[in-house]
């Protein structure tokens, strides 16, 4: 009885150890995405072009320019460099979760906002 309790828990063990979510993060750092998310019911795509400082932003015809500071492989920060309002002069923290072959999940949020948001990258060049 004693023996089954062993392979049991070993068992359980060796189940819960699974692989840690895949981060190469450094595959990136620079090149050409697309994102889409849902703004009131609809869905909005997001392209850009991001080399290792500066992220150019293409949404609905219009076009932002931040400059990035990377805190570490998997995380940094946008400053949007012409701001046209309020809230475009906050910083935006980016950080990396997971990543494929071909794209990556990051979690997102203003500077000083406790409230985050997720999303999916995908590399298009």
């Amino acid at each position: 009885m004693g023996k089954h309790f062993l392979l049991a828990g070993i068992l359980a063990l060796l189940a819960s150890c699974k692989q840690p979510p895949q981060r190469n993060c450094s595959d990136f750092k620079t090149g050409e995405f697309s994102f889409t998310t849902s703004i009131d019911g609809e869905e909005k795509e997001t392209t850009f072009h991001r080399t290792l400082d500066m992220e150019v932003d293409y949404f609905e015809g219009k076009r932002d320019t931040s400059s990035i500071r990377w805190i570490n492989d998997c995380e940094y920060v946008l400053k949007n460099i012409n701001p046209k309002n309020k809230s475009e002069e906050k910083s935006i923290h980016i950080k990396i979760l997971t990543t494929t072959d071909s794209s990556y999940t990051f979690e997102y949020n203003a500077i000083g906002d406790k409230r985050k948001f997720k999303g999916t990258a995908y590399k298009i060049d």
